[in-house]
């Protein structure tokens, strides 16, 4: 399973430098985990800099993936893992949606650079 966070997300809709990258992961849908928080943030993102149709537009191609809710379960795991990792929330959310369900993250996010079963890019300006 693959788990795309909202970095590699919106380089694959802004077709960035590391579009080629993240593609074989959003690709393959079948196998693709998205965290509403994942959602939040992509059509937050989009919003701002495009339009609320374009934003709509992103947000209906995440829901080819499995959404994963955010659970009182995954918020404590979260949190767990915020408190022992020195996380931001998202980050946290994403990390334990992704260990909960054996996932790999793909990212351009340096926060998640070192850790195992993580497919990251840093990202190119």
């Amino acid at each position: 399973m693959n788990l795309v966070d909202s970095s590699a997300w919106l380089e694959y809709f802004a077709d960035g430098p590391n579009a080629d990258f993240f593609a074989p992961a959003i690709e393959r849908s079948r196998d693709l985990l998205v965290p509403t928080i994942v959602v939040f943030e992509v059509y937050k993102r989009v919003l701002q800099q495009r339009s609320e149709r374009a934003a709509l537009e992103a947000v209906s191609v995440l829901q080819h993936g499995q959404i994963i809710e955010l659970s009182a379960a995954l918020a404590i795991a979260a949190a767990r893992i915020s408190q022992h990792e020195k996380l931001p929330m998202a980050d946290s959310i994403i990390l334990a949606t992704a260990r909960g369900l054996n996932a790999i993250i793909w990212t351009q996010d340096s926060d998640f650079e070192k850790m195992d079963r993580v497919k990251y890019r840093a990202a190119k300006r």
